[in-house]
């Protein structure tokens, strides 16, 4: 019996346990919702180059624009952490020329606002920074129709990746 319970309780603790369905959805959709999560991480691991589980993301919006945030979850994750400069990098460089292809990688669709921030790629700065364990790419401009646009893509971004942070009313 003791063995028995040994290799039940083995098994529940091996065994890898889907989030919790949220209230008011049915299993179907649930399932549904897991499905699309772990398609939108499997593209986001080959445009990103990383594994989005071991990082944490950071959508944020400000007054003049907004940034992206990626840093390591578990500090001593140098490799990690060189992956994600080099995307923060490439995505500040790519986005300044109008070139939003890996979001739409990620996505499999054209996020909220892109079109716009192409439009108006030349009022739209991109400063890369690098932080202790990850890096931050900070997003502004002056002109209200390209902040809008970005804040869009920004909303965007948040509830797509599931980041927790706010999607604050337009300023």
């Amino acid at each position: 019996m003791n063995l028995q319970m040994a290799f039940i309780s083995a098994m529940l603790l091996l065994t890898t346990q889907h989030p919790a369905m949220p209230k008011g959805m049915s299993h179907e959709e649930h399932v549904k919702e897991m499905e699309k999560d772990d398609a939108l991480k499997k593209r986001g691991a080959d445009a990103m180059g990383f594994d989005q589980d071991v990082t944490t993301h950071h959508f944020r919006l400000t007054p003049a624009g907004g940034s992206i945030e990626v840093t390591v979850k578990d500090d001593a994750d140098r490799a990690t952490v060189a992956r994600i400069r080099a995307h923060l990098k490439s995505i500040a460089e790519d986005f300044s020329r109008g070139d939003f292809g890996k979001p739409f990688q990620t996505h499999a669709e054209v996020p909220p606002g892109v079109r716009v921030m192409r439009k108006y790629a030349r009022l739209i700065s991109y400063r890369y920074e690098e932080l202790p364990h990850g890096g931050i790419v900070h997003i502004r401009s002056a002109d209200s129709r390209a902040r809008h646009a970005l804040h869009g893509f920004l909303r965007y971004q948040i509830a797509e990746h599931q980041t927790g942070d706010t999607i604050r009313p337009e300023w």
